[in-house]
């Protein structure tokens, strides 16, 4: 799904910033995983958020895999070129959009700054292969993906999530998106008022 928009679901993103990155700012690398990233708003409004709450020097051991099926072939160059219609940041805070974006030339459209740029990679990935191309994340987000498969799958997905989750990661969903009874044993969750959940090495 190609909609969304740069801090969309503040909710969620204020539980990863208080619960979980006190836990992530202990490993020597950061690897996060943003399963149907569509158009990048997603993955740069969570660069963003680790930015502001680390520092620069830090932020630098950060890594955020955006991925997409991208049927419309047109994900990937979006993401890399962090070019956005002025519109599209019109409910960041000021102080943010100054800090991380400048204006372009026609002054119609804003560029992410390149140090976000560098931290954010786009690939192209079907989450129904069952194949994760990366191992050992600290966090894993999957916003408006899971209510487009069946219910098996999205067992299947969230089994998969587990298995390439770094001891004591993170995975967070869309609020409306519960965690299924059947793989409440994985995953405890760190808020009441989110669906953010931490794994549990039980299996």
């Amino acid at each position: 799904m190609a909609f969304t928009y740069f801090f969309r679901d503040l909710q969620t993103l204020e539980i990863i910033r208080d619960k979980a990155l006190p836990i992530m700012k202990t490993k020597q690398r950061i690897k996060v995983w943003d399963a149907g990233c569509a158009m990048g708003m997603e993955p740069y409004t969570l660069a963003i958020v680790l930015r502001e709450n680390m520092g620069s020097m830090y932020f630098r051991n950060v890594k955020i895999f955006a991925s997409d099926i991208d049927e419309s072939n047109l994900f990937g160059k979006i993401i890399e070129e962090g070019i956005y219609g002025k519109d599209l940041v019109e409910r960041v805070p000021k102080e943010i959009v100054q800090a991380h974006f400048t204006p372009t030339e026609d002054g119609q459209s804003v560029l992410i700054s390149e140090e976000l740029r560098k931290a954010v990679n786009f690939r192209r990935h079907d989450l129904l292969s069952m194949k994760p191309f990366e191992t050992g994340f600290n966090l894993i987000l999957c916003k408006n993906v899971l209510l487009h498969f069946n219910y098996e799958q999205r067992l299947d997905v969230i089994r998969m999530f587990h298995s390439c989750l770094d001891e004591g990661g993170f995975l967070a969903f869309e609020q409306t998106q519960k965690m299924p009874d059947e793989l409440k044993s994985y995953f405890s969750q760190v808020a009441d008022n989110a669906q953010v959940f931490q794994k549990i090495n039980c299996l």
